[in-house]
């Protein structure tokens, strides 16, 4: 099963919209028409509009790095789904390890998220992935399994189709400390056999499973070349144009 390599490059809380058009532009030059490789650019929700149009006949698509399962209402500071579709946004970020570790986002307000972006026809990328603490308890694989399973509860194999999955070791983001590639791949082959138990394996085959934890030109043909591992959740390395289509080049050579 080839499936079509992904790289979403996260800018976090970085970029005013003028920022984020300089760097959609820079990318799109020289990446505008790669065609073998998926990407997506997540600027924060006051850069959506401006990169919107900066990406108009492009092939890159547009994603959110989060939202609020409520079609509307008394909630503050908060954005809906139908909002992030009228800017023509495809994908949305969510359970993010920043999102459940400072604003308590949890396992089952992560899963209303997901149902309500398939619901509006936005593509959800679900953040997985265990803790330093975690990882030293030996439970990787438990937190992995509860993020997984209870992140998906509701959806249905058909749904599924539209769903992405990021592992990301939260002690490798932003570290400088990466996972081996044998540890990701451990941990890829992992979900994909859980979502083969959950959906059967023509649907797992077809999940993409992307790796979120400090990947970078240096380090991503190694990951990229694994089975299991078919792009990547970019934060730090999204932020600067070249070694963003640095990382794009990596999993195109990866086909």
């Amino acid at each position: 099963m080839i499936r079509r390599k992904l790289i979403a490059g996260n800018w976090k809380m970085n970029k005013t919209a003028a920022d984020g058009v300089a760097l959609t532009k820079d990318i799109v030059a020289e990446i505008g028409r790669i065609g073998s490789v998926d990407v997506v650019l997540c600027p924060p929700f006051t850069a959506l509009e401006s990169v919107a149009k900066a990406l108009e006949g492009q092939s890159i698509k547009l994603g959110a790095q989060n939202m609020n399962p409520e079609k509307g209402g008394a909630f503050t500071g908060e954005v809906s789904a139908e909002m992030l579709r009228g800017l023509f946004v495809s994908h949305v970020i969510l359970g993010h390890s920043e999102r459940r570790t400072f604003f308590g986002d949890t396992d089952a307000f992560v899963n209303k998220k997901v149902i309500a972006a398939l619901a509006n026809q936005l593509k959800p990328i679900l953040c997985v992935g265990e803790t330093l603490a975690e990882r030293e308890a030996g439970s990787t694989l438990a937190v992995v399994q509860r993020h997984v399973e209870q992140g998906l509860a509701g959806v249905t194999a058909e749904q599924m189709a539209a769903v992405i999955i990021a592992y990301e070791p939260v002690w490798a983001i932003g570290t400088g400390k990466v996972a081996t590639t044998a540890q990701a791949q451990e941990v890829h082959a992992f979900i994909r056999d859980l979502l083969t138990k959950l959906y059967g394996a023509p649907v797992a085959q077809k999940v993409r499973i992307l790796y979120g934890g400090s990947m970078k030109p240096s380090n991503a043909p190694e990951l990229l070349a694994e089975k299991d591992i078919d792009g990547g959740l970019i934060g730090g390395a999204a932020l600067e144009a070249r070694s963003f289509i640095d990382l794009v080049k990596a999993a195109e050579a990866a086909h």
